[in-house]
């Protein structure tokens, strides 16, 4: 991806960033049953660490026992629906995969079992558009008329997880999440085309019904009350409660505002191990390997931050338009050098790092430079007169000992505590202020 995405209408603020590997969840039992037969679920999601085997829930309701239960969830990388709910027993999935992480989609799935048509009572659509009919039922077939499913039942209802076995858990962002409970909605209800023809958000102004929520993840708390991560504010105090999540995890990365990760389809080694919304890598041992960021840039001035952990990690910026060479112009923080990739041409540069220092990376396209800052203080200019081309983050291991413990990266919307707060006159969120005129990616 090169550029970000910048709303023309209707911004979203904030969104939920779930880690897998923290088994975190949102949970609610309802206290009565809502409409089982008819309902939209709707949310904004990035994709964080992807699972090509093995599921991850949006949503799910059933009992915490047993397998009786409805879940939406990615599969294998495909998206479906899941019945499992003794007899019948169904699975409705998508042909495509989703394996960009970094874009955010929308995803509005509907269920009418009313309806006399078989194919219509359960539909999906991705970003706008009917993938109905490009999907199929991998096991039984569609639910008998006038059938129940789990969803609004007034067993555990899981936001993130498979609410009959909590596990399961989703990895990346939601944003803009709802439950409209009784009614069948069309993905204009959410979102619109724009001049580009690319589907972006608008605000809901329908009902939601007995069990409907409405999930902006404006709060902090970890309580289920108007206060926590799991507020609903649609107007029916239909709160989740909070686990295994925090405040750090409230982000401004969303669909109107969308912030670099580091990208898993593009890293070297199977030894790096990405976690936090793909922000934190780990290196599990001496391998020289690295990986690219999600956003490339060619003009402008650009900054981002990196919370050290251990280990001889290097950060920087890669050229991408390289043509077999590997232009990557780096900073070794434990070794106090810089580095150019592919010749690994080193020389002595700026100050040694020690755990949790901040590393700055700054990217002067205009002049052909970069420079690198610890806990504020430049570093000096480490490289001049840089080639033309697509630039992004760059992140890797130079190897010389046994690997790193996390190194977290914030291009503006951090995993970590910022116990000051700055940023680029707009956007992002960082411990030191960027530089006079540079901005987040």
């Amino acid at each position: 991806v090169v550029g970000g995405n910048e709303s023309k209408g209707y911004d979203v603020e904030n969104s939920l960033r779930f880690n897998k590997g923290d088994s975190p969840r949102l949970s609610r039992t309802p206290s009565s049953e809502g409409n089982r037969k008819t309902w939209s679920y709707s949310t904004w999601f990035k994709r964080g660490n992807l699972k090509s085997s093995g599921s991850m829930n949006f949503i799910s309701a059933g009992a915490q026992s047993g397998t009786n239960g409805t879940g939406i969830q990615t599969n294998n990388d495909a998206i479906r629906l899941i019945h499992d709910d003794g007899t019948p027993f169904f699975t409705f999935q998508s042909s495509q995969v989703l394996r960009d992480v970094a874009a955010w989609y929308h995803l509005l799935v509907t269920c009418d079992t009313t309806d006399g048509t078989a194919g219509d009572r359960i539909k999906f659509y991705l970003n706008g558009n009917n993938i109905t009919s490009d999907m199929s039922y991998t096991n039984g077939s569609a639910p008998s008329q006038n059938s129940d499913l789990r969803i609004n039942d007034d067993g555990a209802h899981n936001i993130g997880a498979r609410s009959y076995h909590n596990d399961n858990f989703f990895d990346g962002y939601m944003a803009e999440t709802h439950l409209i409970d009784g009614t069948v909605k069309a993905p204009t209800d959410f979102g619109e085309f724009d001049d580009n023809g690319v589907w972006i958000p608008k605000k809901y102004t329908g009902t939601y019904g007995t069990n409907g929520f409405y999930l902006e993840f404006k709060q902090t708390g970890t309580s289920a009350n108007s206060s926590g991560i799991g507020a609903d504010t649609s107007g029916n105090d239909n709160h989740f409660a909070v686990t295994n999540l925090a405040s750090t995890d409230i982000t401004e990365d969303t669909c109107t505002n969308n912030f670099a990760t580091m990208n898993p389809l593009d890293k070297s080694g199977d030894d790096i191990t990405l976690s936090e919304g793909n922000l934190a890598g780990t290196w599990s041992n001496n391998n020289g390997h690295s990986m690219q960021g999600t956003i490339g840039v060619s003009t402008g001035k650009w900054y981002y931050e990196a919370k050290y952990g251990t280990g001889n990690i290097f950060l920087g910026f890669l050229n991408l338009d390289r043509d077999n060479t590997y232009n990557g112009y780096n900073y070794i923080p434990a070794l106090g050098t810089k580095v150019t990739t592919f010749s690994y041409t080193t020389a002595s540069y700026g100050a040694t790092a020690s755990v949790g220092d901040i590393i700055g990376v700054a990217l002067n396209l205009d002049d052909g430079e970069i420079t690198f800052y610890k806990n504020g203080s430049t570093q000096g200019t480490a490289f001049t007169s840089i080639p033309s081309g697509t630039y992004a983050p760059h992140f890797g291991y130079a190897g010389g000992s046994t690997g790193g413990t996390a190194t977290e990266m914030n291009f503006g919307n951090p995993s970590f505590s910022i116990s000051s707060g700055n940023n680029d006159g707009k956007y992002g969120n960082f411990e030191y202020a960027p530089p006079s005129g540079y901005y987040a990616l």
